[in-house]
């Protein structure tokens, strides 16, 4: 189908896209990649009467690594967050999750930041944040505000940002030396959302697990950071009894509805597959 008609703009710094977002109001949406507001448009499940593509606003972009301080501009994109060297070092789960995101084509304009911004459960990236433990940083007529990733989402759709707010960058703390990671994904075909996936970071001293972070994607109406899960790992020796005891924590938090994935049960019996390898891939890393 063909959208309904709207006006373009291509403002060249935040202050502007700013001003029009203020000026149009609740008639105007930010633009970044496009793949998720376009197809709504051409559906016709979305009308805007004014587009405001980011792609020209250069503070937007970028990835550093400043001590122990990880930031991201929003404009970044998948493919950037893959080939950037100085990211896979630091946090190489971002490089393991960017990868499994549909294919080379749409991660080539797809960005970060329209990825965690418009509130898709389906999308990877906001349970990767939530797992990091990130902050977004909203700039909006009021300026500036942080929000924790893992406060930012409050249902499908919708969350913590204003109509007339953008998010600016990412930032995230840089995981400990040693830290093991994985992010594991179950979809039926390429460039398909998740049937399940799951982040796990985590932590181990001499033998025994001292930090964990575990989250879920496309469970919900939202992702899920399941922080009981992670706690069933800490002081443990990350043996079958603990592994088995946060994947139960795990899948009490999730609440999937039955799709063209799969029915409740289904979903439920992946998820704990998928946060098992998620596990036992990060333990082995882990040190």
């Amino acid at each position: 189908m063909i959208p309904a008609g709207f006006e373009y703009h291509r403002p060249a710094d935040v202050a502007s896209a700013l001003a029009i977002l203020t000026t149009h109001g609740d008639e105007a949406r930010v633009i970044a990649g496009g793949h998720s507001l376009i197809p709504m448009m051409k559906l016709r499940m979305a009308e805007m009467g004014h587009l405001v593509d980011l792609q020209d606003i250069t503070e937007l972009k970028g990835i550093s690594v400043d001590g122990d301080t990880i930031t991201i501009g929003a404009m970044t994109t998948q493919h950037e967050l893959i080939t950037s060297d100085a990211l896979a070092e630091a946090a190489p789960i971002i490089r393991e999750a960017a990868l499994v995101i549909a294919d080379p084509q749409v991660r080539y304009m797809g960005t970060i930041g329209g990825n965690v911004a418009n509130g898709d459960p389906g999308n990877d990236m906001p349970g990767l944040m939530q797992c990091l433990d990130a902050t977004y940083i909203l700039v909006g007529p009021d300026g500036m505000r942080p929000v924790a990733a893992r406060e930012f989402y409050e249902a499908a759709y919708f969350t913590a940002r204003e109509d007339e707010e953008i998010l600016t960058q990412i930032s995230i703390p840089r995981p400990a030396p040693g830290t093991g990671y994985a992010y594991e994904k179950q979809k039926r075909k390429i460039g398909d959302y998740a049937t399940a996936a799951s982040g796990v970071m985590l932590t181990v001293a001499g033998g025994t697990c001292t930090s964990a972070s575990i989250a879920m994607t496309n469970l919900a109406d939202t992702p899920i950071w399941a922080e009981a899960a992670g706690a069933a790992l800490v002081g443990s020796d990350l043996g079958e009894d603990a592994i088995t005891a946060a994947i139960a924590a795990a899948k009490d938090a999730i609440d999937p509805v039955a799709d063209n994935r799969g029915p409740v049960e289904f979903k439920m019996h992946v998820a704990g597959v998928i946060l098992r390898r998620a596990i036992d891939r990060a333990i082995a890393r882990a040190g």
